[in-house]
């Protein structure tokens, strides 16, 4: 049996196996086209992650990153007059 654990696996994971595994989840397919169970797209998720956090990948580089945007206005929304929003609007009108 063999001695690698994940932690090992993590560790010694290369750019390119990262790099592999990242896209394997994003298309829930290995790279000869087999489709991924719910547990291998567990533990690929997880191994990508993980390999992000122990290797500094930046932030805006991470699965699952989703930029903050505010269109221009304060974060919660309440300077966003109604004709920004469409609210404004009366679409039964042509």
């Amino acid at each position: 049996m063999s001695d690698m654990t994940f932690d090992k696996m993590i560790s010694q994971m290369t750019p390119a196996i990262y790099e592999s595994l990242k896209q394997s989840v994003a298309l829930r397919k290995w790279p000869d086209g087999r489709r991924l169970t719910p547990e291998q797209t567990e533990l690929c998720l997880e191994a990508v992650m993980r390999f992000e956090a122990e290797n500094n990948v930046p932030e805006d580089q991470r699965v699952g990153y989703l930029e903050h945007r505010t269109c221009g206005a304060a974060a919660s929304g309440a300077d966003v007059s109604p004709e920004m929003t469409g609210l404004g609007q009366d679409v039964g009108r042509g």
